[in-house]
Order: C-alpha cells, then structure tokens, then sequence
C-alpha cells in the first residue's frame, strides 16, 4: 500500500473521500477523517466528550469516544456504507476535531467547557457529532445549540426518560432533559423519547414512544409519528446507546432488556430524511463492559448513519 493511503488521520490532503487504509492499523480517528482545528469549509466536526463524572451506575463512557474511533475504522470502506449506495465523504467535508477537555477536579466548569467546545465548532459554521461520555454531555451540547438555533425538538433514543424531577440545580445523566425542557432549550410538545422502557410518573410533555411500542408498530410507523410530532421543527438527535437491547450493546452504564436491535435503529434513523436534523450525540458507549467490540461498533455505525443521512440531502460537489 502507497504511503499516501497510511495514517490518514494526519497524512490525507484534504476532507473529503475514503481512503484504502487497513482496519487493523494507522492512525485512529472516527473514519479515518483528518484531525484538524481548521474548520474553514467544514461540514461537520466530529469531536468527543469523553466524560463520566455524571453517571448514577456503572462508569467507564470517558472511553467511549476512543472506542467510537477504534471500532469505525471497520467502516472506512471505500465506496461507501451499504445500502445508502453513496460515499457520504465526497458530499461532505468532514474532520475530527478531537476530544473536550475539561478540567474533571473542578465541577463548576464542565458544563462551561463542554458548552463552549460545541459553541466555537457551531460559529465557525460546522455542525456538531459528538462522540460521548455519559448522557450529561448532551445538557451542555443543548446549551450551545439553543444559542444559535433557539429552542429544538429532541429526537431522543434511549432505555431511560432522563426526565426525572430534580428541584434544585443538580444534574446527572438522568434528570438533564428535565433542565433542559424546564429552561426552555427543548420544546417538549414538539419533541419525541423513542424507546423507553423504564418507569417514571411525569413526561413533562415529552411524547414518548416507549420500547413496547416500537417492538409493537415497526420502524416505518416511529418514522411516520416523528415527522408528525417534529414537523419542520429543528432537532437535535440524542443517542443513548443502551436503546439498544443489551444483547446488541452490553458495554454501557445501565443496560436494559427489551430494546430495539442495530437493525432497527439504523432503520429508524434513515428514515429521518425530511427533518432539520442540527446535531446528533452518540453516548453512553463504555468499553470495558463490551463484548467483542460490538456496542463500540454499534455507536460508531449510527453515527455513520447520521452522516449518510446528512450527505443524502446534499448534491454532488461540482
């Protein structure tokens, strides 16, 4: 293999395309895209928060965005993901900015940091994929994107609601989508939770598409029921990996049984072709409880997914 083809993280020319890199070796970023902070011309900004001081059960997602990256070097096939029939690189410049850093012994700025990290991609006109860390991420990710875009429809996957009541200031990973509808960042009646399957006695206005009413309906119907509660509403779409039943994705904080398979998640997603999608958070990966990589595999292919869908609305560069 040409030298040229190798390390492309640091070695390829430009942002666009896939390369013929080995799986097996180079340098790792998420899909084999340059690492640069030059954001002139720039797409979309994949970048990781790789943050776990949230999390109410098991720890370990600050390795998620390390194996997000890892595992997406499977991906990096030239010709494209099947079956979108296209490379979603030669429509969109893409690049890895990297990882938030954040201070982890002063709790009073994490939210700052991770805010302003999202804020500085999202002025220099970039859109954000983040690779989590533990869902509080997406608090703070909410922040800076509700200072550009005003308040945003979620589009929400996960086992949990993360809408549990907290009547103080404290947030975790389970009670930030409660701030973040009672500061007004999300609109919940315009919003959407999609496979939930543990209990909480408030939705908030949230419409909630609970786990047995995804086994129940399908895909195509949860497509149908989030353009009509979504609209031509903004969204912002978080991915709580443990969505994903426990058998497709055991490497994370609080699985649970009941949840949707790789193959309806990636359905559901490409189904979102007609909404204003701003941003997208993939989180809660935690490798060490992984099993052969597949959960690390898993984030890695929705995210790709979110790409794909992106690059489908965008023509061919001249």
């Amino acid at each position: 293999m040409a030298e040229a083809t190798t390390d492309r993280a640091f070695t390829a020319k430009d942002n666009r395309g896939i390369g013929g890199e080995y799986t097996f070796a180079g340098a790792l970023s998420f899909m084999r895209r340059r690492y640069s902070k030059d954001l002139a011309g720039v797409d979309v900004a994949v970048t990781g928060v790789p943050f776990d001081l949230a999390t109410t059960h098991r720890p370990g997602a600050r390795f998620g965005p390390a194996a997000i990256r890892a595992a997406s070097a499977n991906l990096a096939w030239i010709g494209g993901p099947f079956p979108w029939g296209f490379d979603p690189f030669e429509r969109l410049s893409v690049v890895d900015y990297g990882d938030c850093f954040f201070d982890h012994g002063t709790a009073s700025t994490w939210i700052e940091a991770i805010r302003d990290h999202a804020a500085g991609i999202l002025d220099a006109g970039a859109s954000v994929l983040t690779l989590g860390g533990d869902h509080f991420v997406a608090y703070p990710l909410l922040q800076a994107h509700h200072a550009k875009y005003g308040p945003l429809s979620l589009i929400h996957f996960d086992a949990h609601s993360d809408t549990w009541r907290e009547d103080s200031e404290r947030i975790d990973h389970g009670t930030m989508f409660f701030h973040a509808a009672q500061q007004g960042l999300v609109d919940p009646a315009r919003s959407v939770q999609i496979g939930l399957r543990t209990h909480n006695d408030e939705t908030h206005g949230f419409n909630i598409l609970d786990g047995n009413w995804v086994q129940e309906n399908g895909p195509l119907a949860v497509i149908e029921r989030v353009h009509e509660i979504v609209g031509d509403h903004q969204a912002y779409l978080t991915f709580d990996i443990d969505c994903l039943d426990p058998a497709y994705a055991p490497g994370t904080g609080t699985p649970v049984c009941g949840g949707l398979t790789s193959w309806q998640a990636q359905r559901i997603l490409r189904g979102f072709t007609e909404i204003d999608l701003v941003g997208m958070d993939i989180v809660e990966v935690a490798p060490a409880y992984d099993v052969g990589e597949v959960t690390a595999l898993a984030g890695a292919t929705l995210a790709m997914e979110y790409l794909c869908l992106q690059a489908s609305k965008r023509p061919l560069p001249v």
